[in-house]
């Protein structure tokens, strides 16, 4: 009778212990996905801005050609203005392709950490 509750204990706890690992796993599955979904949405934040920043320059470089031919000082703002929404178009454009370039592996600590489990469940010859 003892071996019986004791075999049962020992599934209870084997059974305690896997749904621990089970939990964890998924937590570290759910971070990392929040963590994706943030970096995906900077992406596309970033992405609107390098749009936005380019229809303003082109606007403002129209603009800037019109007012070529009209007096001398509406040509130096505008030229200001389109110059600085062409350079901030560009460091948009910019980090947004330093972004895109290196691009994480998806799940990497979950597949490491299941990696480390495999290794830790495999006999070990000593």
């Amino acid at each position: 009778m003892s071996e019986t509750g004791g075999l049962y204990a020992s599934l209870k706890r084997l059974l305690s212990t896997s749904l621990g690992i089970v939990s964890t796993r998924l937590e570290l599955l759910a971070n990392e996905w929040e963590e994706e979904r943030m970096r995906l949405v900077r992406v596309l934040m970033l992405a609107l801005l390098a749009v936005f920043f380019v229809c303003m320059a082109v606007v403002l470089f129209a603009i800037f050609i019109v007012a070529a031919f009209w007096h001398d000082h509406p040509l130096l703002a505008i030229s200001i203005l389109s110059l600085s929404f062409f350079v901030m178009s560009g460091l948009c454009a910019y980090a947004l392709r330093r972004l895109l370039r290196q691009p994480p592996v998806l799940f990497s600590a979950s597949l490491a950490e299941l990696r480390r489990d495999r290794l830790e469940l495999e006999p070990h010859d000593e």
